[in-house]
């Protein structure tokens, strides 16, 4: 069985995202005193930990949802193109609806320092009569406690009370910001919600085979194919351009048994044009979807020329050395239309094209798609799979050696200062990215175009052909002074050694000890050979 749901409704600006961000100990949601800045069901699996540390953890998921009621600030109704932003209310209203109906619990968040609002009693109506979103579940009725956000101290305890008024019982209460009664607030939480205890049979809903992020500009198609992927209407889709803010996690369960989380993002545009401070923290969450995801897929508008923004959006995800498929989306609509110059275009003119203006991902496979149509919408999600197999591939060190040795033999490193390049022990040390690291005489002489040519070799020969790699060159003295540091090797050991190998196999102290020192590297093996 899936963990227990827990959704939180209420009016706009009570401090629903903020308790999202306090339950799951992160920044999750953005939270701005802007109307309407959540749109989307922006869920996460959290845990509650049990009161005075008996029992068991107990997993819930945790959803978010649009402020009800008002979803335009003050004077912000139409967007910088004159797009009336009032027309995203139905699509919010059945979010909202859909995280009251897929609930096991639902808070109804209520400012305790505004009181109750006409807007408040409204939606506790609309709660009790099943006007936002079914109750029922298994012939039984969902149950609705109210949340006091906001009680900053205790002076605020007694109007926190008087929310009981509503009749959803006793409410419960906490301040985000100070976070008093934070934690009576969760033993609360963990006694009202069904024990679940995992077994064998049951998904781990927090772990995916797969995290997809999903990046792109605007009205890029991103939206569409997250829907496509789930099978339903789970994120809002609109001409309007910005309407998704936050990062959207959505589960995924795939019809082999495959589960994947897509995380959808906000669309980029050049900063410059950033209207406020939502579109600042919007394309934060968006950087850090790439960090955490396992394969990235950037969108691409086939209609539209490739653009200063899809080279900025290109840059960020080079510097992540994350797989990446560029996806050409609503290619239904660009295929068989005429280029400037009036010839018709096809996907290898168009590759071409990507290819030239895309240089630094020119490893990075090319795929066609129509996301509303579904059209290899399957195809480019087994792609990632693929590429996140090759990132997780490990090759082994003496067939490294060997093949990185056969390779500088056939074309050795230009000199440099007289000096020739010598290559002493290589050893894959990570993956995901798969990352290698070379022990060599002088790091200068493989700089430059050397590493490029060494890097294409290495894509040739190793099942690397379609992610990044990263290509660490080391000194040997460095690589001493590094293992003295980690207390791998004595001082006279270092001084009486000789780094060097012959057939790619090393001798003495550089076989067995460098490679289990290189194996121990942690997550970032450049910081680990500073002086």
């Amino acid at each position: 069985m899936p963990v227990p749901r827990i959704a939180i409704v209420g009016r706009p600006n009570v401090g629903k995202s903020s308790l999202l961000n306090l339950l799951a100990k992160e920044r999750l949601a953005i939270v701005d005193p802007t109307p309407g800045v959540t749109r989307d069901r922006l869920s996460a699996v959290v845990t509650l930990d049990p009161p005075n540390g008996e029992g068991p953890d107990k997993m819930v998921e945790l959803t978010d949802t649009g402020g009800f009621g008002v979803y335009v600030a003050q004077g912000k109704r139409y967007d910088e193109v004159g797009k009336d932003l009032s027309t995203l209310t139905d699509d919010i209203e059945h979010q909202i609806a859909e995280g009251v109906s897929g609930a096991d619990l639902i808070l109804f968040a209520i400012d305790v320092q505004d009181g109750i609002t006409p807007q408040d009693l409204e939606i506790a109506k609309m709660l009790r009569e099943q006007k936002l979103g079914s109750r029922e579940k298994n012939g039984k009725l969902i149950p609705v406690r109210v949340m006091a956000t906001k009680v900053d101290g205790p002076s605020w305890e007694t109007h926190a009370y008087e929310l009981a008024g509503l009749g959803f019982g006793e409410p419960l209460m906490c301040s985000a910001k100070s976070k008093y009664m934070r934690r009576q607030m969760i033993d609360t939480l963990y006694d009202l919600v069904e024990h679940w205890t995992p077994n064998e049979h049951d998904p781990d809903e927090s772990v995916s085979d797969l995290k997809l992020a999903i990046v792109g500009k605007r009205n890029g198609g991103k939206s569409t194919l997250v829907n496509a992927l789930a099978g339903q209407e789970r994120v809002i889709v609109s001409e309007i351009a910005g309407t998704t803010r936050d990062a959207i996690d959505v589960r995924i369960n795939l019809p082999d048994g495959r589960t994947v989380t897509a995380i959808d993002t906000a669309g980029v545009r050049r900063k410059k044009s950033f209207q406020d401070q939502i579109e600042w923290y919007a394309y934060d969450r968006a950087q850090r979807a790439i960090g955490r995801a396992d394969v990235i897929l950037l969108m691409l508008d086939a209609e539209a020329e490739v653009s200063q923004v899809d080279e900025q959006i290109a840059s960020l995800v080079v510097d992540s050395h994350k797989p990446v498929v560029i996806v050409v989306n609503k290619w239904d609509l660009a295929q068989g239309q005429r280029n400037k110059h009036g010839k018709i275009i096809n996907a290898g003119d168009y590759e071409t094209y990507i290819r030239k203006e895309l240089l630094a991902l020119s490893f990075a496979p090319i795929a066609f798609m129509a996301a509303k149509d579904g059209f290899n919408v399957k195809e480019v999600l087994d792609l990632a799979f693929e590429l996140k197999d090759q990132a997780s591939t490990r090759v082994g060190t003496g067939e490294l050696n060997r093949l990185i040795h056969q390779i500088i033999d056939k074309h050795h490193p230009s000199a440099v200062g007289g000096k020739f390049g010598r290559v002493f022990f290589i050893s894959q040390v990570k993956t995901n990215p798969p990352t290698i690291v070379m022990i060599v005489n002088r790091t200068e002489v493989f700089a430059g175009s050397y590493e490029r040519y060494l890097m294409n070799r290495l894509r040739e020969e190793l099942p690397f052909g379609e992610v990044p790699i990263r290509l660490i060159f080391r000194s040997r003295k460095r690589a001493e002074l590094a293992m003295l540091k980690a207390g791998k090797v004595r001082r006279d050991e270092v001084k009486d050694a000789r780094l060097h190998t012959t057939d790619a196999e090393t001798q003495g102290f550089a076989g067995d000890d460098i490679e289990a020192w290189l194996r121990d590297l942690p997550e970032d093996p450049e910081a680990y050979f500073d002086d």
